[in-house]
């Protein structure tokens, strides 16, 4: 009866084996055969595009702008330059024709800037997307200065083109559009950065 008993178990085992054996192999197969039947989501555009926006890339570009804002505001002219490509392409939000070069560039900016004082931009709602060696970031901005004694505000969009050199990235064209603008009011102690509304 021993014998029996343990052939019995023995046999048992085995059973459990193979039966545990298959079940390891039959439940992935039938999970992956019921995720081929499932039709993937469309890719989201918005997703691709914050995923894009995460990376390194995205991220020296946002400091790129911000830096080259910075040194627009406060007029270094020679930290200006190295954001800037020699053959960069501006488009001002004045009825003008583009200006084509950073020597011209540097013209333009310089002869604004004489006529303004306390100029500040700021930049909001930014979005970058990069594509190897090319990219291209929008942001609105409010401008406001003072100019011949009067409070200027303009609130508009610019996008950028950049292109990697080496190890950096320039700005390749700027392009600004104005939305809205106030009328120059008389300066007041509170300088450029409280300018009224446009009603």
């Amino acid at each position: 009866m021993e014998q029996g008993l343990a052939k019995y178990v023995r046999f048992f085992r085995l059973w459990i084996f193979i039966a545990a054996a298959w079940m390891a192999v039959a439940i992935p197969a039938g999970a992956q055969k019921k995720d081929k039947n499932k039709i993937p989501p469309p890719p989201d555009p918005a997703a691709e595009v914050k995923a894009a926006m995460l990376g390194p890339d995205s991220q020296i570009i946002d400091r790129t702008i911000g830096e080259a804002l910075g040194y627009w505001q406060i007029g270094d002219i020679e930290s200006l330059h190295k954001y800037y490509a020699d053959d960069v392409v501006v488009v001002s939000g004045a009825w003008e024709p583009p200006v084509i070069g950073w020597d011209n560039f540097l013209k333009a900016y310089q002869a604004q800037r004489a006529q303004v004082t306390s100029a500040r931009m700021d930049r909001t709602n930014t979005l970058i997307k990069v594509n190897g060696n090319s990219a291209w970031a929008t942001y609105q901005f409010t401008y406001a200065a003072q100019m011949n004694g009067m409070v200027v505000q303009f609130r508009g969009h610019t996008t950028m083109c950049l292109g990697k050199l080496a190890d950096r990235w320039v700005i390749t064209l700027n392009h600004s559009s104005i939305v809205d603008s106030t009328t120059p009011e008389p300066t007041s102690s509170s300088g450029p950065s409280q300018p009224a509304s446009k009603p």
